[in-house]
C-alpha cells in the first residue's frame, strides 16, 4: 500500500531548505600554479606573516602565475596589500581526525582546531601581502606554498570585513601568554 501511495503521489514541491543532496563530486579547475622558490615542505614559510625561523628571509618572494583565461579578473588588484590564496594541496596524502601543531606543547589536536595542511580536501587558505600585480600574475611575500601548487581562487583580503578584533584563537592563545 506504501508504494502504491508513494508512486502515485505528486512529488514535493522544491524547495532550497530541505531539497538539499550533497553532489558526489566537485569539480575545480587551477586559475594559476605557485611559482616559488620551495620545492618541499621543510623550509617554506609557516603562515605567511609568522617568521619563527630566524634564517627565514621576511623579504622573500614568490609569484602566482595565472593562467591566461583568468588575467582579466587580476584588474583592480592592485590597489589591495593582502590577498587570500586559496589552493589545492596537491602533494598530501592522507589526513588524520588528530595532528600534533609545530609549535607549543607536543600535544594532540583535532585537525579542525589546526592549520595543518593534512586534511580530508587538502585546500589551503594563505594570507599574503602584494608585491606585484602584472598582467599575467601576482608578486606575494613570504607565500607559503610549494612550487606547482595549483591555485583554484584568489579573494581580496579587506581589512574591515577580514579582521574581528578580539577574537579568541582557542588553545593558541595560550601559546601567546
Amino acid at each position: 500500500m506504501l508504494g502504491l501511495w508513494l508512486t502515485m503521489a505528486e512529488p514535493p514541491p522544491r524547495t532550497y531548505t530541505n531539497d538539499f543532496a550533497a553532489p558526489k563530486e566537485v569539480v575545480m579547475r587551477p586559475i594559476g600554479v605557485v611559482r616559488s622558490a620551495h620545492r618541499e615542505r621543510h623550509g617554506t614559510p609557516r603562515q605567511a606573516c609568522v617568521v619563527a625561523d630566524p634564517t627565514q628571509r621576511p623579504d622573500e618572494v614568490a609569484r602566482i602565475e595565472v593562467f591566461e583565461p583568468y588575467r582579466e579578473a587580476l584588474r583592480d588588484l592592485d590597489g589591495f596589500d593582502r590577498i587570500w590564496v586559496i589552493a589545492h594541496l596537491h602533494l598530501n596524502q592522507g589526513w588524520g581526525a588528530t595532528v600534533v601543531p609545530p609549535r607549543g606543547e607536543r600535544v594532540r589536536r583535532g585537525l579542525f582546531a589546526t592549520r595543518a595542511p593534512h586534511r580530508p580536501n587538502p585546500l589551503s587558505l594563505s594570507a599574503a601581502r602584494i608585491v606585484e600585480v602584472t598582467s599575467d600574475g601576482i608578486t606575494l611575500e613570504r607565500l607559503d606554498l610549494l612550487d606547482g601548487t595549483p591555485v583554484l581562487d584568489i579573494k581580496p583580503y579587506v581589512p574591515a570585513i577580514d579582521a574581528f578584533d578580539p577574537s579568541r584563537a582557542g588553545w593558541v592563545d595560550a601559546l601567546e601568554e
